[in-house]
């Protein structure tokens, strides 16, 4: 079993480094490019709406990506101690209308097979799943 934890501020200067580190863990999976791609743009999504919801643009509160690499799955979770959004109450538009913005909740499910939202006594914790057994070439 593959596990890294990386810790970071919510500055947007660190999504960089995270979208980085998201990379290299991926390194040695089966996954397609665009599969690699989709992924490491999902988690980026998933801390942009941390920083821009949980912690309203302070860039000065933890997120914590854990990575796992388990037999059938690779798994990322996104630790926040901010404020709580209610999974049901988060509105995406249609992905066919034109426009900027809205679209993030769509690029995460599009990337992993499950997103599971984990309300904690402080903040949330984002569970990203990608099975290994659905990987195309």
């Amino acid at each position: 079993m593959k596990k890294k934890t990386v810790e970071f501020s919510s500055h947007t200067g660190n999504l960089a480094l995270m979208r980085g580190c998201v990379r290299d863990f991926l390194n040695g999976y089966p996954f397609s490019e665009k599969e690699r791609l989709l992924m490491v743009l999902g988690v980026d999504e998933a801390c942009t709406n941390i920083i821009r919801y949980a912690y309203r643009l302070r860039e000065d509160q933890p997120i914590a990506l854990s990575m796992e690499g388990l037999r059938k799955c690779v798994r990322m979770r996104l630790r926040d101690y901010g404020e709580q959004v209610v999974p049901h109450a988060m509105k995406g538009r249609s992905h066919d209308i034109i426009k900027p913005g809205g679209l993030g909740l769509y690029l995460i499910r599009s990337a992993f097979d499950e997103v599971d939202y984990l309300h904690k006594s402080r903040g949330t914790e984002l569970v990203l799943t990608k099975n290994l057994d659905a990987v195309t070439s």
